[in-house]
């Protein structure tokens, strides 16, 4: 049975590249962006408390999202290279085995957070009205937690299947229905805070459900197999995936840590400050990931079928329109500051004059920062994930907390914080640059 590879056989020029990019790139956007609505949903139709119950449940979460992450890009990488070595009834059957390997851990992680949900929730020393929150919230969004863990696998394996549309087109519908379902569960149903996790829940199931159609049809590259267990690509798909977790883990740690730096150098309007920054940095990084995932799949296709043309043809490509788009973002990022701010708080408030000043120092990092999420992403689809989790860790916590520690006492309060994320994305940066030119005659790119 023929199998529809036409975006994987086209010359790798950078109208195609960004072609079969450009769904994932809409699409991680689009998911940073109902992130960011949801908690405004939670925060005005239900309160501050709410909101807070939202985010000190989010390490839970974020656990969640980390595994999946791990298995779906670790999966798809292992899947793609296999199928770009002709062995196409090994790769869905590994493909199988690692969708039901999914929902296996789906259920061990929601068992084990309706039994220690209690225990870890009473040792945090919240007050009744928050822990009632944190506990419905939790509640009902463990429920979705197989659908969750295999939204984020079919997302990825939609586009590697050439479906790249049909996958920006189930994160569009899951968003809509995430954002619609807020206000009429909330404001209209009256279930408040379990309504938004019942929201986000199925705005995510949206991706699981289309996903188990498409793939019971023969007519696509990637379908349903009779799987095969092989222990081997269990373990390959994890450590293949070991840096999106690492990232997913440590992201709470350093956020913690920026916190407590800005507390004790400015006070909670630092707090509020740093918020505004990290959500400026989020959508640029929004950005860089979404093309970095998007091209994945090539690179594991072109790296299995040993087309080390057209391999290096799309690396050198990503390198050069990363790197233009980096330093066009970090230019609008540093003349738009008063604008981007002002989306966020007054000017009159205090936190808008330390935000713009804190915006345009930490804008440097946007010239640095697509590099080093790219060269991650690229040795993942490599099957290189030691070198990958070495540099997400490397970057996103060692370079993170060194930076957050030192500069501030270097350069006397504040300042050393703004620039503490600049500073760890540049030694990132090299870091990275000295891997792509170790490895680039192994891998041929």
């Amino acid at each position: 049975m023929e199998t529809k590879l036409d975006s994987y056989h086209r010359p790798a020029t950078g109208r195609n590249i960004l072609r079969f990019a450009l769904p994932t790139i809409v699409m991680t956007v689009f998911n940073t962006f109902y992130t960011v609505v949801d908690g405004l949903f939670v925060s005005n139709l239900i309160g501050t408390a709410a909101l807070s119950a939202v985010n000190l449940t989010a390490p839970a979460i974020g656990l969640i999202t980390a595994v999946s992450g791990m298995l779906a890009t670790g999966g798809s990488a292992v899947v793609m290279k296999k199928m770009g070595e002709g062995r196409e009834g090994e790769a869905r059957e590994d493909f199988t085995l690692l969708i039901w390997t999914n929902a296996v851990v789906g259920v061990v992680m929601m068992v084990l957070g309706y039994g220690l949900m209690d225990m870890l929730l009473g040792t945090m020393g919240l007050s009744a009205e928050v822990f009632d929150y944190c506990r419905a919230y939790l509640g009902d969004y463990l429920l979705f937690t197989i659908p969750i863990l295999i939204m984020y696998n079919f997302s990825l394996y939609l586009i590697a299947a050439d479906r790249s549309k049909l996958s920006l087109l189930c994160t569009v519908a899951g968003g809509v229905t995430n954002i619609v379902l807020d206000y009429v569960l909330i404001a209209l149903a009256g279930l408040g805070i379990r309504g938004a996790a019942i929201a986000t829940g199925l705005g995510y199931s949206i991706t699981a459900v289309v996903g188990f159609l498409v793939f019971r049809k023969r007519d696509r590259l990637l379908y349903f197999q009779r799987p095969v267990f092989r222990g081997g690509v269990l373990l390959h798909a994890s450590a293949n995936g070991l840096s999106e977790l690492a990232t997913s883990l440590v992201s709470g740690i350093t956020t913690l840590l920026f916190n407590l730096a800005m507390l004790r150098y400015v006070g909670e309007d630092g707090v509020a400050a740093i918020t505004i920054i990290m959500y400026v940095l989020m959508f640029v990084s929004a950005l860089f990931i979404g093309y970095s995932y998007g091209v994945a799949p090539m690179i594991s296709y072109y790296h299995g079928e040993g087309n080390h043309e057209k391999l290096g043809k799309l690396v050198g490509f990503s390198l050069r329109f990363i790197l233009g788009t980096s330093a066009l973002c970090a230019a609008v990022s540093i003349l738009a500051s008063p604008a981007l701010v002002s989306v966020f708080t007054r000017p009159d408030s205090p936190v808008y004059d330390l935000a713009v000043t804190g915006n345009r120092l930490c804008s440097a990092a946007l010239l640095f920062v697509g590099v080093n999420v790219f060269a991650s992403s690229l040795f993942t689809a490599l099957s290189n994930g030691i070198v990958s989790a070495v540099l997400a860790f490397s970057r996103s916590f060692v370079f993170t907390v060194a930076c957050v520690q030192l500069l501030p006492v270097l350069l006397g309060g504040v300042t050393g914080v703004w620039l503490a994320t600049p500073a760890a994305e540049l030694l990132g940066v090299m870091m990275a640059a000295a891997l792509l030119w170790k490895y680039r005659k192994r891998y041929g790119y």
